[in-house]
């Protein structure tokens, strides 16, 4: 899927985004907003290790506890929020 925002435009929406995400909404604003081809599964990029992800990604990825939003991620990609399940 196409990046549809500049780096800045997309940081200032993911700020914004990040005022009202929580773990009982993030898959409906996923499904709405994501650049990423996860957005059909409300972000759900599934089960993944190590080695398999961007290290910025995965680095936030595998500092966060079960259940938590992450802030900003940066990557080659683009701009991440993460909701990290499992």
């Amino acid at each position: 899927m196409a990046v549809t925002l500049p780096r800045d435009a997309a940081i200032k929406e993911a700020e914004k985004l990040l005022e009202i995400i929580n773990a009982d909404n993030f898959y409906e604003l996923a499904g709405k907003r994501s650049d990423c081809g996860s957005f059909i599964r409300g972000g759900d990029l599934g089960y993944f290790t190590r080695g398999q992800m961007q290290k910025p990604f995965e680095d936030a990825v595998f500092a966060m506890k079960i259940g938590d939003v992450s802030g900003i991620v940066e990557t080659d990609s683009g701009i991440h929020i993460v909701w990290r399940t499992g």
